[in-house]
């Protein structure tokens, strides 16, 4: 037995839980656009459709490095997801931030709403 499995056996279930559901965070955390869409099971061209450009635009977006949050949002809504911003500083409480960007509810409300930032206390497990 290894020493990593022999310290494994001794935890609790509910620490070995824990343990799992971070895992599982930090290795969502690092997946690609392209990765999440294919784990839908989405195409380029599909995807295309939804956000109302072609696949090759598509295709750009996944490459890139860098996004406006409104971009990134607009990708992951037509997937079917939610994105969440969630800010960290050291020795303080996470921070949720919403109302970062207009999204397809807020379209149609006021230019001005949707923009302003505002902070949610996050509670981690």
């Amino acid at each position: 037995m290894t020493n990593l499995e022999r310290i494994r056996k001794e935890l609790t279930p509910a620490r070995r839980r824990k343990i799992d559901a971070r895992a599982r965070l930090l290795i969502a955390e690092e997946k690609s656009l392209r990765e999440l869409r294919e784990a839908q099971r989405l195409t380029q061209e599909s995807m295309a459709k939804a956000l109302g450009i072609g696949q090759d635009s598509v295709s750009r977006l996944e490459k890139r490095t860098d996004l406006l949050l409104t971009t990134l949002r607009g990708y992951i809504e037509a997937m079917g997801g939610r994105l969440h911003l969630i800010v960290e500083f050291p020795n303080r409480e996470p921070v949720s931030l919403s109302s970062f960007g207009a999204t397809s509810e807020s379209k149609s409300q006021s230019p001005t709403r949707g923009r302003r930032l505002t902070a949610h206390a996050y509670e981690s497990s």
